[in-house]
């Protein structure tokens, strides 16, 4: 009998100090809801942040049109859209390896991650030659603005936001390919199952904002009319 119990109080304890669910919730979906509102809570900062970005671009745009529209010229829009097609790519993979962690299918998890990784690593080379073109030809921001020929006054100030906006953009780009590191090698150990995928779950949305916001970037520096 000593030894029935023995057991009993084993199991118990062992259930009770699941290693991937924390010791203040009762549940694993009350932490997953818990992760949920604090990513949501992250993410609208995040928003915050780049939409006065968005705002500064907007009132400067209306106050040197012409500068503007001339200084977009200057950037590859074949470029631009196939950094778009490479995110669009990785927000799917992303979902994907959110599903397949969800229904324990390990494999095809990291397979997915490192998809997501390979298009974040071509994303930031594509942006390196178009940064690189720029440094060459003077298209740089504020004061460093010495390119030779312009017709047009003021395309130093599209710069400005250009590679401010685009900068900050990459180092998210940054963030989340440490996250998705992260998570992989997590993956890889075996942390991830059907009760428990937060991380992964919350490093997507992560990324599908990130995603998001290039989408905006786009049509609003490559696209100008």
């Amino acid at each position: 009998m000593n030894d029935s119990a023995t057991v009993v109080h084993e199991e118990h304890s062992h259930e009770h100090h699941d290693s991937s669910l924390q010791h203040h919730f009762a549940t694993y979906e009350q932490q997953m809801d818990a992760g949920k509102i604090g990513m949501w809570l992250f993410l609208a900062t995040e928003i915050l942040l780049f939409g006065g970005l968005f705002v500064g671009f907007g009132l400067m745009q209306a106050k040197f049109p012409e500068a503007f529209v001339e200084a977009h010229h200057h950037l590859d829009k074949n470029l631009g859209f196939l950094n778009t097609v490479v995110l669009l790519i990785s927000s799917f993979t992303m979902v994907m390896a959110v599903h397949c962690a969800k229904t324990e299918q390990r494999r095809k998890v990291l397979v997915y991650l490192l998809i997501t990784l390979a298009c974040a690593a071509i994303f930031l080379g594509v942006k390196y030659f178009e940064y690189e073109h720029k440094f060459h030809e003077g298209l740089l921001p504020g004061k460093f603005y010495s390119h030779v020929g312009d017709t047009v006054p003021h395309q130093f100030v599209f710069f400005s936001f250009y590679f401010m906006m685009t900068g900050l953009h990459g180092l998210h780009i940054l963030g989340g390919m440490a996250a998705i590191t992260w998570i992989f090698f997590r993956a890889k150990r075996g942390d991830f199952n059907h009760k428990y995928y937060t991380p992964i779950d919350l490093v997507g949305l992560y990324w599908h904002l990130v995603d998001l916001i290039w989408i905006y970037l786009f049509p609003l520096l490559y696209l100008i009319s």
